[in-house]
């Protein structure tokens, strides 16, 4: 029954096992549909490969496989097979275009420098296309042939054009051509009209071609990273716009038009020169993630704070100095990113974001905050705080009030004491300490039982010893369990003594010393009492 089960099998799993063949009883296994053999030392594919005859997901990617024998060529069941990352030679690849049903080919980081015109020309079920991370400098006219191609990635070769013969596919839905050499976009574009993203970051663009926005049902695109300095507003066409990336380009300005894109959800801006932002950018309502982060902007813009669904706002490394009071109406803000400003003193407007999790408020240039306010205890759902490279002496008091915070960064700071109300952070899981002036650490620290990293270096440690703290976590804990069980003892032979004190009838262990020199003092005065009483009997006599 076990080995009819066994033949039985569908699903088979050894990536990552070090194999350097594919072990042989894989092959016997008829019934075989999806076989993962990736990251191991796979050098030949051995011809029995032909035995898995109802196999349809081959992932063989991240192994040493210079050579594709013609038995894989057998495989007419196979819809998915991943040879990425193996030192493949060009004129074995021929073997691919046999397998006539084949719908997902990925041949990423495997120096190919051409696409094999075969795989073009006999492959018409072909939906993705996965040829990244090579030096493929232009695709052969055969690409036409790929009628069903949905997806084609070709991110980080060599292309100098963009590949008209894409335009000419209607079911092309996904293309990524970031990290390329691109300088313009052909007008054909438009001709895609099933296009939903669109990669073009990293190039050398400076215009975006008007026709893009016949493409009605593009959701994301992304020019980030190029020399585009104005937006057509003919992009207001795309009604169905979800995510936009303009990162990187010195833009003049954002259009008001662009304003008008009602859908859009995420919008990055960094790094683009923006000094202000358009009053009609508060119709943007839906939007949720925004970059505004490496700018001009001196303070948070008007605009921003009339965005209610807004989730995730960046507005690191610019130079604001505060923060307006507006902000509050952020009410699903739960990441905020502040690193990098002018601030002179925390910015207390940010402690009325209540669903705030993440807050990044490091300093690594400009002016430091010398102290944090006890009002940031109010953010109840803070589960990230980086405070890193300020001027913090301590920590406030009421700390533990943050009771689902997470991560706690205040590396390169000047703290010198840690409030004992840390210790209540159960949550805990990373507390970043490096380069402060601490010397003692909280005797009940290792109440943190989730902490998973504990980091304390370049602190001028005395208790733990800083040779204690070298060893890690589990020395420290364990350097305070000893200390608590010596302090206990201590405590224990004093209160004996107390007792027995007691018991003796000297009195409380507090007047023990007064009575003990008091004793002393009776004796003597005893004595010279019994003196006199003799030389007084002489006399008599």
């Amino acid at each position: 029954m076990q080995n009819q089960l066994q033949h039985h099998i569908l699903f088979m799993d050894l990536a990552q096992k070090q194999h350097t063949e594919i072990p042989s009883p894989i092959l016997d296994m008829e019934y075989l549909e999806e076989l993962h053999l990736e990251k191991n030392q796979i050098e030949v594919i051995p011809k029995e490969i032909c035995q898995l005859r109802r196999i349809k997901v081959l992932y063989l990617n991240d192994n040493s496989i210079k050579y594709l024998c013609e038995e894989l060529g057998e495989l007419q069941t196979l819809h998915s097979l991943d040879l990425s990352c193996n030192p493949l030679h060009s004129s074995s690849l021929e073997v691919i275009s046999k397998m006539h049903h084949l719908h997902e080919l990925r041949l990423y980081y495997v120096n190919l420098e051409k696409i094999p015109v075969h795989i073009c020309t006999n492959l018409p079920h072909l939906k993705l296309l996965g040829l990244s991370n090579n030096n493929i400098k232009s695709l052969p006219p055969e690409t036409v042939n790929l009628v069903q191609l949905k997806e084609i990635y070709l991110r980080n070769n060599r292309f100098q054009h963009f590949p008209a013969d894409l335009c000419l596919l209607p079911m092309l839905e996904i293309i990524d051509l970031e990290q390329n050499a691109l300088k313009s976009i052909p007008e054909e574009v438009g001709s895609l009209p099933r296009l939903i993203k669109l990669f073009l970051g990293c190039n050398s663009l400076n215009v975006l071609p008007n026709s893009l926005s016949r493409c009605r049902k593009l959701s994301v695109l992304d020019v980030s990273s190029n020399h585009i300095q104005k937006v057509s507003s003919k992009l207001c066409k795309l009604t169905e716009l979800n995510e936009l990336g303009l990162s990187g380009n010195l833009l003049t300005g954002i259009s008001s038009k662009i304003c008008k894109l009602s859908s859009l959800c995420v919008l990055y801006l960094k790094n683009t020169g923006l000094k202000e932002l358009p009053p009609a950018f508060s119709k943007l309502t839906f939007i949720k993630i925004l970059d505004l982060s490496q700018n001009l902007f001196t303070d948070v813009p008007q605009e921003i704070c009339a965005l209610s669904q807004l989730e995730i706002l960046s507005l690191d490394d610019n130079m604001i100095c505060s923060i307006i009071p507006e902000v509050k109406q952020l009410i699903k803000l739960i990441y905020l990113g502040l690193t990098g400003n002018r601030f002179t003193a925390f910015p207390e407007q940010i402690c009325h974001l209540e669903s705030l999790e993440s807050l990044y408020i490091g300093q690594d240039q400009g002016i430091k905050l010398s102290s944090l306010p006890e009002t940031i205890c109010t953010l109840k759902n803070l589960k990230k705080l980086y405070i890193e490279n300020n001027n913090l002496e301590f920590l406030p008091s009421n700390i533990n009030f943050l009771e689902n915070l997470e991560i706690l960064d205040c590396r390169n700071n000047s703290l010198k004491q840690l409030p004992d109300s840390i210790c209540k952070l159960q949550g805990l899981q990373k507390l970043l300490l490096q380069n402060n002036q601490l010397s003692i650490l909280p005797n009940n620290i290792d109440n943190l039982q989730n902490l998973e990293e504990f980091m304390l270096d370049a602190n001028p440690l005395t208790d733990p010893p800083i040779e204690v703290c070298n060893l890690g976590k589990s020395a420290i804990w364990q350097y305070l369990l000893e200390k608590r069980h010596r302090n206990a003892l201590a405590t224990k032979i004093q209160a004996w003594w107390r007792g027995l004190m007691v018991r003796k009838g000297l009195g409380p262990f507090s007047c023990l010393l007064k009575s003990g020199k008091k004793g002393k003092k009776s004796k003597k005065g005893a004595k010279s009492k019994e003196k006199g009483k003799k030389a007084t009997k002489g006399k008599k006599k």
